[in-house]
């Protein structure tokens, strides 16, 4: 990705005071133009099978690995939390189970007894939760694009392998600041777990992308530019994003370097400062606006300095789409 040495001190903020106008009209994007966000958003993502959170030992000699994904118990297929309770009940007599493993890439066979399949159950997890910020919505192809940066599960250490996500508007409760050296966070819940404002069809290093629900027309503003990297500069620029319930908001940066794929702010706003500490885990996405153009995405911040952070430019992520 071109990132610079700096940003191994960084974090991916996964888990910015101009109120912006919000349109209840239908809005249309010109070419060359994307209608920037802002919006608290929480994540969920079903993932395509049974997989291991921790590292378990289910007889003398085998273990299972955080990671490992369960495709079959015996000759019996599991994609599914639910399957697998179900299917591990009816084996749960048995003295002798064997668990068909994905590890790698590389499948497996391993034996377990019905003691060690109920032992199991607290280190599966067949979903994947968290939040973020949405960044753009393009209205004429219905796509919309969130985070900047690829999701990676806590648990598993990777990207998880998914069947289905979707994306839902949050509200925040509460500010977690940060302080140098501890990243603070956004303390969120989503607002209506039946109303989604998009699925997700892709989870890549630029982000998560995927269809918009054009239902969500309430929360779309009005579309602008999109800013050429080259037209990038250092100095004054703004980030919309969500501190407090559902209201999007501006607050003043200052743009300090600009690189080849991103470049590097400071939060100059006092009200943020004095709310937040600095850049937040959760406020990955923030929209970020220079001379009334779309300039990109925040993406990191550093965790010794919470008030300098990084961002992708827009033509980056939105290359992330397809």
């Amino acid at each position: 990705m071109g990132w610079s040495r700096q940003l191994k001190l960084a974090v991916s903020l996964s888990v910015l005071f101009l109120v912006m106008p919000f349109a209840s009209n239908v809005v249309f994007a010109k070419d060359g133009t994307l209608i920037p966000m802002g919006q608290s958003i929480g994540i969920k993502m079903d993932l395509s099978g049974v997989y291991i959170t921790n590292d378990v030992m289910i007889s003398e000699e085998n273990w299972l690995k955080a990671g490992d994904l369960i495709g079959q118990l015996d000759n019996v297929a599991v994609s599914s939390l639910h399957e697998y309770e179900k299917v591990s009940t009816s084996l749960r007599d048995k003295k002798e189970i064997v668990l068909h493993v994905i590890r790698d890439g590389e499948k497996s066979q391993v034996q377990a007894d019905g003691e060690a399949m109920k032992r199991l159950l607290p280190f599966l997890k067949d979903r994947t939760e968290g939040t973020g910020t949405l960044t753009y919505v393009d209205p004429d192809k219905g796509t919309y694009g969130a985070l900047g940066h690829q999701i990676i599960d806590s648990a598993l250490k990777s990207p998880p392998s998914f069947r289905t996500g979707a994306i839902y508007l949050s509200e925040i409760d509460q500010i977690k600041k940060s302080v140098p050296g501890i990243p603070g966070y956004k303390i969120s819940t989503i607002v209506d777990d039946d109303d989604f404002l998009g699925t997700i069809r892709v989870n890549g290093i630029y982000g998560i992308f995927g269809s918009w629900n054009s239902e969500y027309k309430k929360v779309l503003a009005e579309p602008l530019t999109i800013m050429h990297p080259a037209e990038v500069k250092e100095g004054l620029a703004e980030i919309y994003t969500t501190i407090k319930g559902t209201e999007v908001e501006s607050f003043s940066i200052r743009i300090i370097e600009v690189e080849e794929d991103q470049f590097h702010f400071i939060l100059t706003d006092p009200k943020l400062l004095e709310a937040t500490g600095g850049i937040l885990q959760g406020m990955s996405g923030s929209p970020v606006i220079q001379n009334g153009k779309f300039a990109g995405a925040v993406t990191h911040m550093f965790v010794d300095d919470p008030k300098k952070g990084a961002a992708l430019f827009l033509e980056k992520m939105r290359s992330g789409e397809n």
